[in-house]
């Protein structure tokens, strides 16, 4: 079987595809013939060496895919052979085959596709888990979601609309504005535009519930100040520190530099909330499990429905992460592993 690997820190002309033994379940653990995996910005930044807590070098990314069970070892009972699944791998799943527990791999029906199944974990998960799991989103509440046009941002504007939102308002560059506002969102040009006023200006000087940043650095400080009393920020990505496809040390050290320092003394005064959030991180695998079968039941009524952007060969994988360096994305990135 072949696999990508990467094999150092380095820009997309690092990408190896290698030819290796087919893997072989053990005790508890399914062996899935993956058919797509997802594309997500956290891979990008393992490439460069920017993701703490990706294997040493050389690895096989790829935190999420869906295929088909081909063989199962001693002891699995919640799926069998031939069974349609898709996979929390974590890691490895940018492969055409990947073992992994028996309580990452979920059985999905013919109604869900194989291109559905791999935009659902990573960015539905993570969208579900901060608004509704963190939150307890309202109906009648306000967002402010940043890159609004890609993966977690466009899952954000469903699962707004499912949960009966009053506001959603998305950033992102100019030519995606008509994407943003095709998905109920007020749109908000993220280089001419000043999102914390629009925030306030559209709550009535209060600023929103919650405000979600993928971004970081003095960013989200400003995220913070976009709130009103008692609202809650997550914080789940670094991307100011990703500056093109190699490594930059300047986008770095200016993120972490511009980080805020949160005052629990005026979290309180304000009762605002700071979250943090990591789902590749997260312990208790039932909260996740909870989060996918609530995800399922609002896709098979219809209430979401992940939008891909492209699907690419994964021999094309470096064209396909250049699509996502470039900010071209409108929607999930999926590899076809078929």
């Amino acid at each position: 079987m072949r696999k990508v690997v990467y094999p150092k820190p380095g820009g997309v002309a690092s990408i190896e595809i290698v030819e290796v033994e087919d893997p072989v379940p053990g005790a508890g653990e399914v062996c899935v013939r993956v058919h797509r995996a997802g594309v997500n910005f956290a891979e990008l930044m393992m490439r460069q060496g920017l993701y703490g807590s990706s294997p040493n070098f050389p690895f096989t990314p790829g935190y999420e895919t869906s295929g088909v069970v081909i063989e199962i070892g001693e002891g699995v009972s919640s799926v069998n052979e031939g069974d349609r699944v898709l996979a929390m791998t974590g890691f490895g799943g940018y492969s055409e085959k990947v073992v992994l527990p028996e309580s990452r791999v979920f059985a999905i029906p013919d109604s869900i596709s194989f291109d559905q199944a791999a935009a659902i974990p990573v960015t539905y998960g993570t969208a579900y888990h901060m608004l509704v799991h963190l939150g307890n989103l309202t109906k009648g509440e306000s967002v402010l979601i940043h890159h609004a046009a890609g993966g977690v941002g466009t899952a954000v504007a469903q699962i707004c609309e499912a949960y009966g939102a009053s506001l959603v308002i998305g950033t992102a560059s100019s030519p995606k504005s008509d994407f943003v506002e095709s998905l109920g969102m007020r749109f908000v040009d993220r280089d001419n535009e000043d999102f914390v006023q629009v925030s306030k200006e559209m709550t009535g000087g209060k600023g929103v519930h919650h405000a979600i940043d993928p971004v970081g650095g003095r960013h989200l400080a400003r995220s913070y100040k976009a709130m009103r009393k008692g609202g809650k920020l997550y914080y789940f990505g670094a991307s100011a520190a990703v500056k093109g496809q190699n490594r930059s040390r300047v986008a770095e050290l200016s993120m972490w530099w511009g980080m805020p320092r949160f005052d629990p003394l005026s979290l309180m005064s304000s009762n605002k909330a700071v979250f943090g959030v990591h789902m590749g991180l997260l312990e208790d695998q039932s909260i996740f499990q909870g989060h996918l079968e609530a995800l399922s039941k609002l896709l098979l009524e219809g209430k979401i429905d992940p939008i891909i952007d492209s699907v690419w060969r994964f021999e094309k994988i470096a064209d396909a992460q250049m699509h996502m360096h470039n900010r071209r994305n409108k929607g999930k990135i999926i590899l076809d592993f078929s």
